[in-house]
């Protein structure tokens, strides 16, 4: 393997589900370099693509579906917040997740479908068909949470994404 493909494979290996554009940012290769090598590497089996909602992610081969799908989804900061939130109080209405992270509900509510279709969180009906949130798998879905940070380009996404909804929240519906 040549030092370019082992450097771009250790860079995966310590940024799991990192996108290519991210890849080319943080190297000092060209893009069509990193294109190659990527390539190469997928055909060799030494890494592993995974689209998850418009985006590409690279993976060393030892992650799961499962654990796949955790990290592209705490790449986006609001996943991220919304899962911490539930890991330092277990379980919580909807509501109080929404309020506490300073979030329109629409935004929560994206979020969390999203969450639940990868078996990270779960949504239960409690008395008088209230919901309320829980991690599936509080000690595994901690450790993965451990091993990524958001990107700028991540956050900018997500931060904007806040603002329309808080614009939106601001004005009067239109008869």
């Amino acid at each position: 393997m040549t030092e370019t493909r082992q450097k771009i494979r250790a860079h995966v290996g310590s940024n799991a589900g990192v996108h290519f554009n991210e890849i080319v940012r943080q190297s000092d290769f060209a893009p069509g370099q990193v294109q190659y090598h990527v390539r190469r590497l997928l055909e060799e089996d030494r890494l592993v693509r995974e689209e998850f909602y418009g985006r590409t992610h690279y993976y060393p081969p030892e992650y799961d579906e499962w654990e796949r799908a955790a990290l592209a989804l705490f790449r986006r900061e609001t996943a991220r917040e919304i899962v911490v939130y539930l890991i330092e109080h277990e379980q919580a209405a909807p509501v109080d997740v929404a309020d506490a992270l300073g979030i329109a509900r629409s935004t929560l509510e994206y979020h969390v479908d999203r969450l639940v279709d990868h078996d990270i969180v779960e949504k239960r009906y409690r008395e008088r068909n209230r919901v309320v949130l829980e991690l599936a798998t509080p000690e595994a879905t901690g450790r993965l949470l451990t091993t990524v940070t958001p990107t700028v380009p991540d956050r900018l996404v997500d931060r904007f994404s806040r603002l329309v909804d808080e614009l939106l929240a601001g004005t009067p519906d239109s008869a």
